[in-house]
Parts: structure tokens; C-alpha cells; sequence
């Protein structure tokens, strides 16, 4: 289930690459479970104004347990395609839901992951995301956006617009003349892989339905981080096998689980 060679190349050229159907049908349901039912998660949840003032809402972390999401975080389908596209043993830097209510669930502005991360003293862009589609994501309910190949302009500036980290949009409308739009429309269990430096935002939620994603956040292993920041995540784990990830559908989540609400950003 890792990425063949022609997706490899496709994400090196691209900046990301797409899978569709990576997670089943029964482990999004159990993970849509968890999102919809624990009282842990709806209390770690808090909201992010976009540059209209629409808020979207999100609940990150930066530790492993024995849960849902901690087993996808470890899963080898994960795994073993970062450590092809990175180029060596990964560590679990966080992961965190973000949540797009029908009707009202606010945008991601324009912004490059690696924006913010380097701030935080993670010293080399080798890092990456895996957007994990709970919801149908769609134009119509805020999927994401990216510009195909900007990863190769490396890390632009990035400042504060709202509650948001966003890119200078000077930068970002004329890297608009040079690179491909791409709307990344994905069913439930479709993961997108994506580089750090790719620019990328979503639009707000003009559905009915709402638009949750599950986002596991990586960086390489001899990556780790030179500064202490709150929300900073470095973890070396093993890899669970794919065929072990069910097993934790019924574990609930540590109700001591590290929550953060500032400095990060996502999607």
C-alpha cells in the first residue's frame, strides 16, 4: 500500500500525491466515531478566524497513545511512503482534526506548513502532512487548494492575518501565474500526501454537510527540532502493520491526552 515509484516521482515533481481509497470504509467509520462522540475530543476543540472573520475549528496533538488515531499515525500504509518521499526514518511530529461546520466553517488561507514550522527550529524543510478525508471534501464544502509544483519555490514569508498564519500574497498571486491551481476533491479514506513547502489553503463551507479531516503531521528522524516551542512534537515510534489498525477502533482516548491551542495552524 506504499507509494509506487511513479507516485514518488509524481510528489518530488508535484509537491503531493494523492491515494485514493487508502483507508477503509470501517476505519473511517470508527474514526468518524471518535470525532462525533468523545468528550475528550470536543472539549480540546478551538477555533481559527480566517480573513472574513468564519471560523474553523481544530483539536491537535503531539503524543502516541493507544488510540484510533495514534494507530493510523503509525500504520506502515503512512509510514512507508514518508520514509520514501523523505528520504529516511520519520518521526510523528503531531496530528490534529480540523473541522469545517455546514454552513459556516471558515477558510485556510494561503500558507506553506514549513511557514510556520521553522519557526518553531525545525532546522530542514524534510517534513510533510497526510490528510486523511473523514467527509467528502468537495469544492463545494471547502476542499484543499494547491499550487502544483510550489513546493520548489522553498520556504516564502509568511505573517499573522487574523488568527491565521498566511503567506505574503504578493508572492502567492504571482506564483499563481506560474503553477497549476489543483482542487483536490477526495471521498472518505482518500489521503493526500503532501511536502512542507507546498503552498496550499481551502475555502469555507458552503454545504450542508461538514468537512472533518484527520491530519498526521511528520518530520525526518535526524530533523529534530533546536528550539523548545510549545507544540513541538519529535517522536520515534514503530510501525504498526496495516492489518493491526481495527484493532484499536474500540479504545478510547486517553482523557489525559496532551492537547494544544497555540502556535499551530492547519488546513
Amino acid at each position: 500500500m506504499a507509494l509506487s515509484d511513479g507516485e514518488v516521482a509524481a510528489f518530488f515533481k508535484d509537491g503531493f500525491v494523492l491515494k485514493k481509497a487508502l483507508f477503509s470504509k470501517d476505519e473511517v467509520d470508527a474514526l468518524n466515531t471518535v470525532v462525533n462522540n468523545d468528550p475528550t475530543i470536543q472539549k480540546a476543540i478551538y477555533g481559527r478566524s480566517d480573513a472574513s472573520g468564519a471560523t474553523t475549528e481544530l483539536a491537535l496533538w503531539t503524543e502516541l497513545g493507544n488510540d484510533m488515531f495514534s494507530a493510523v499515525a503509525r500504520s506502515a500504509r503512512i509510514v512507508d511512503s514518508l520514509e520514501q518521499v523523505l528520504g529516511g526514518e520519520i518521526a510523528f511530529f503531531h496530528s490534529k482534526l480540523t473541522l469545517k461546520r455546514p454552513k459556516i466553517g471558515g477558510a485556510w488561507d494561503w500558507h506553506q506548513d514549513y511557514g510556520y514550522w521553522y519557526r518553531n527550529g525545525y532546522f530542514f524543510p524534510h517534513m510533510a502532512s497526510v490528510f486523511l478525508a473523514l467527509d467528502p471534501s468537495k469544492k463545494i464544502n471547502g476542499c484543499l487548494k494547491v499550487l502544483k509544483g510550489s513546493h520548489n519555490l522553498g520556504r516564502i514569508e509568511h505573517g499573522i492575518n487574523k488568527d491565521q498564519v498566511g503567506a505574503d500574497m504578493v508572492r502567492v498571486e504571482h506564483a499563481m501565474k506560474y503553477f497549476d491551481l489543483v482542487e483536490v476533491e477526495m471521498d472518505p479514506g482518500d489521503t493526500l500526501f503532501f511536502h512542507c513547502n507546498l503552498l496550499h489553503a481551502s475555502s469555507k463551507n458552503d454545504s450542508d454537510q461538514t468537512r472533518n479531516v484527520l491530519l498526521s503531521c511528520y518530520n525526518r528522524a535526524d530533523n529534530p527540532p533546536f528550539m523548545e516551542s510549545s507544540g513541538n512534537g519529535h517522536t520515534v515510534f514503530e510501525t504498526l502493520p496495516d492489518s493491526e489498525v481495527m484493532a484499536y477502533s474500540d479504545r478510547p482516548l486517553d482523557h489525559n491526552k496532551n492537547f494544544h491551542d497555540g502556535g499551530q495552524q492547519k488546513k
